[in-house]
């Protein structure tokens, strides 16, 4: 078998040519972009060196706690970002950090508990952090379309309600509506898993030197893992949402526009 060859810092570096030609066409394009990408571009290297270094040390040192206090960290961050694009609905912020921190506790406990993947922190951070991501995308999906929904749709869903709907049952087709739409982007990405692409933890696990076999069956649990955490993310968030949208009294709360128009991400 050949040697796998593992990348130098040089490499690194050079790889930086990459970045110099998308700024270069996105200059000549006239995309106004540059200097978000050249930002972007080092502020992803900068930030991988240092979660790099500190991973090293949770893994010599922290152990199991530290693992776990490393994904609360990243469920935070996670319903920041999430939170932003709902910024308009009551609590969004909230609603997102509750909605990423049940879809990774259940997702990631169910593999622990049912012995799919080992409770160590070498396992636990990288398998966390993917259900993370994966449960962030689909909440931030989930309250964007709900807010879209809330504000364009306001005279159907108070037209349901003036005929006597509690809210639950007002706002249940626009619920789903948003549930669907943040679980398609998963949905299709599965069906066509090993067909156009090959998965990053599979593509790794065979980078790594493992046998593909053994890749696969790692790569099924992680599709799976992450249909779960879609689905239980986006669940809790639109149901949440529902909730923050209308008073005891079953009305439809205004949505504050304006200020949520002049906030900004908080990364």
């Amino acid at each position: 078998m050949t040697e796998l060859t593992v990348p130098s810092w040089g490499a690194v570096a050079a790889s930086l040519l990459l970045v110099a030609l998308i700024a270069l066409i996105a200059r000549q394009q006239r995309l106004h972009l540059t200097k978000e990408l050249v930002i972007a571009a080092g502020r992803a290297g900068l930030q991988l060196a240092a979660v790099g270094a500190v991973l090293v040390l949770l893994f010599q040192h922290a152990g199991l706690p530290g693992a776990l206090g490393w994904v609360a960290f990243m469920v935070v961050l996670g319903g920041q970002v999430a939170g932003y694009r709902g910024r308009a609905l009551p609590q969004a912020r909230t609603t997102a950090t509750i909605a990423i921190a049940t879809g990774t506790a259940i997702t990631l406990g169910s593999l622990v508990a049912l012995g799919a993947i080992s409770p160590q922190p070498r396992v636990l951070v990288p398998i966390g952090g993917m259900i993370v991501a994966t449960a962030m995308q689909a909440t931030a999906v989930s309250l964007h379309r709900v807010r879209q929904q809330a504000q364009s749709d306001r005279p159907a869903i108070e037209a349901r309600l003036a005929l006597g709907l509690s809210s639950r049952e007002a706002f249940l087709p626009f619920q789903r509506s948003a549930l669907r739409t943040a679980l398609l982007p998963t949905l299709d990405s599965t069906k066509v898993v090993g067909l156009i692409s090959l998965p990053g933890a599979m593509t790794g696990l065979i980078l790594a030197g493992v046998d593909p076999m053994i890749a696969i069956r790692y790569q099924i649990i992680v599709m799976y893992m992450l249909l779960a955490a879609t689905t239980i993310a986006a669940l809790t968030a639109t149901r949440l949402a529902e909730r923050a949208l209308f008073d005891n009294a079953h009305r439809l709360a205004p949505l504050d526009t304006s200020s949520a128009r002049s906030r900004r991400p908080v990364i």
